[in-house]
């Protein structure tokens, strides 16, 4: 069997065992074989045994001689793998998740928006101004829900990160990207975003902008705060 024909069926069985085991059906401690793998999904070993090495690299399981592949606690997974977010936003625990990663953005994105402002490139400036102005665009004409609002959305958060010339904050792009999608795919972005938090990007970029640390500061923490305030009843 080709590596163009297993990846595709391995990324299959992962993503389902992934699910699994973030959702709990596959619970702390439980014990299977790669030969349980083979069996339930009908894949061969090799397949069987990427998936498990996948896992492994996740710390979602851990193989050990005698006992076969056990899951492992919660606290020893890698939570900011972006496969690991899009397994929990997929499974009966996606709104723990939102909420988890609303808060990161909290303690993050305020920061990084300060720092953005001090160390932005030109060029970094004027496409966040206008990505906010897209984003307005896009909502006030009620099509917040669709791919070219997510995509915009994802490119300005991203690039306020990496604005913030701080690679630890630029390393939590693609777990702010998938909250973003997931949000989106959980039907919880609306057509007509509220007019605030349109606003609140258009401010912020125009901030970072011009170099005043504190309102960009400020425009965030309040575009985080609304979030987490549309969030808060799901």
């Amino acid at each position: 069997m080709s590596r163009g024909r297993i990846a595709p069926l391995a990324d299959s069985v992962l993503d389902r065992v992934g699910v699994e085991i973030v959702d709990g059906t596959l619970a702390s401690g439980k014990a299977f074989t790669l030969q349980d793998l083979t069996d339930r999904f009908d894949v061969s070993r090799t397949v069987a045994r990427e998936t498990m090495r996948s896992l492994e690299d996740l710390r979602l399981v851990e193989a050990r001689p005698r006992i076969g592949i056990r899951v492992l606690p919660r606290a020893r997974w890698n939570v900011f793998s972006p496969k690991v977010i899009s397994w929990q936003l997929r499974s009966a625990r996606h709104d723990t998740q939102l909420r988890t990663l609303t808060e990161l953005r909290a303690a993050v994105e305020p920061m990084a928006a300060m720092h953005a402002a001090e160390r932005a490139t030109d060029v970094q400036r004027g496409r966040l101004v206008e990505l906010a102005d897209l984003l307005n665009e896009l909502g006030s004409s009620g099509r917040g829900d669709q791919q070219e609002f997510l995509d915009a959305d994802i490119e300005f958060h991203t690039l306020l990160l990496e604005a913030s010339g701080n690679d630890m904050f630029a390393s939590l792009s693609d777990a702010i990207a998938e909250v973003l999608i997931g949000r989106t795919n959980l039907g919880l972005q609306p057509a007509h975003p509220q007019g605030e938090a349109l606003h609140r990007h258009v401010e912020l970029a125009r901030a970072v902008s011009a170099g005043d640390g504190a309102a960009a500061e400020l425009h965030s923490r309040g575009l985080v705060v609304e979030v987490r305030e549309a969030l808060k009843d799901i």
